[in-house]
């Protein structure tokens, strides 16, 4: 009887009408309340993930970081597709090497002396395709009579690869190319005519030279880590204009020393032809006393 009674009130709350719709809307209010604090705490996690980057703004601001990593990783290499088949026409100016090397690693051009600051590079006197040592970004495509046009490509802030010597270009200021990529081919220079069909190749940090030799196959930090404040040569390649003025007046006195020597080569022929042989002018005024003496002994005869 007890049992009964107490099952009672919970058969009655069920007979209810609001009962059951009651019972649902419970259950629906828990579950969008359990919806709502699960998007909440999914908003709280994504806020605190940190998506900035505090460099520079660029056009492909995420790439850039990685683009520069990849780059430190690279090793500068020879800018041609076989190294093992070129030959080095003329070696980088060292201020430590002895004076032979130094004397066989100066450009003479117009009757002057110039340092070598990198390497010349050729294939059996053949045409090759000349290729970046390292990625990076081309800051300077110039044509040049002298040198033999040049291209420049940046690849840390001060740290550049120079390429002289060259023709056809394939790129242009402000691409960005990739090591071992294609930017122009060997041509030849009137700076260095020896060398016929070659690349004149630099390595550069902060504008000062560096023999390329010392850094193929090493990477870019160690070239930003070098001290170059005692290895800097003196003495840069001309410039087109002045080397050609130079050269210019070189060969116009040149010419004039020509000249003058031929003229007084000539005077002097002149004289020789001009003067009389030893004693042929004693003979010719003797001849011309007999012939006045001659006229004479007529005259006298004639007055008799």
């Amino acid at each position: 009887m007890r049992e009964e009674e107490k099952k009672q009130p919970s058969q009655n709350f069920l007979k209810r009408r609001w009962a059951y719709p009651a019972i649902y809307l419970a259950s629906a209010a828990i579950i969008i309340t359990g919806i709502l604090w699960y998007q909440a705490g999914n908003d709280v996690n994504e806020k605190a993930k940190d998506y900035s980057y505090d460099g520079v703004p660029t056009d492909n601001e995420f790439n850039q970081p990685a683009e520069e990593v990849n780059r430190s990783l690279e090793n500068f290499v020879m800018p041609v597709s076989s190294p093992e088949d070129t030959v080095i026409e003329k070696q980088f100016y060292d201020t430590e090497a002895s004076a032979e090397e130094q004397e066989a690693a100066l450009v003479v051009y117009g009757n002057m002396y110039y340092p070598n600051l990198g390497v010349d590079i050729s294939k059996d006197g053949q045409e090759f395709d000349v290729l970046a040592a390292m990625s990076g970004t081309v800051t300077k495509v110039q044509e040049d009579s002298l040198l033999g046009n040049t291209i420049e490509i940046e690849h840390s802030k001060g740290i550049v690869t120079r390429y002289q010597s060259v023709k056809d270009f394939e790129v242009a200021v402000g691409d960005v190319v990739d090591q071992g990529q294609a930017i122009a081919k060997a041509g030849k220079s009137l700076f260095n005519e020896e060398a016929g069909v070659h690349v004149h190749f630099e390595i550069r940090k902060a504008n000062v030279a560096v023999n390329p030799l010392e850094y193929f196959n090493k990477s870019l930090a160690t070239l930003q880590e070098a001290q170059l404040e005692d290895k800097k040569v003196s003495g840069e390649q001309p410039e087109a204009e002045a080397a050609q003025e130079n050269a210019a007046e070189d060969q116009a006195s040149e010419d004039k020393a020509t000249e003058d020597k031929a003229t007084e080569e000539n005077g002097a022929d002149d004289a020789t032809e001009e003067k009389p042989e030893a004693g042929q002018k004693p003979k010719q005024e003797n001849a011309d006393q007999k012939d006045d003496a001659a006229d004479n002994g007529s005259d006298v005869k004639d007055e008799e």
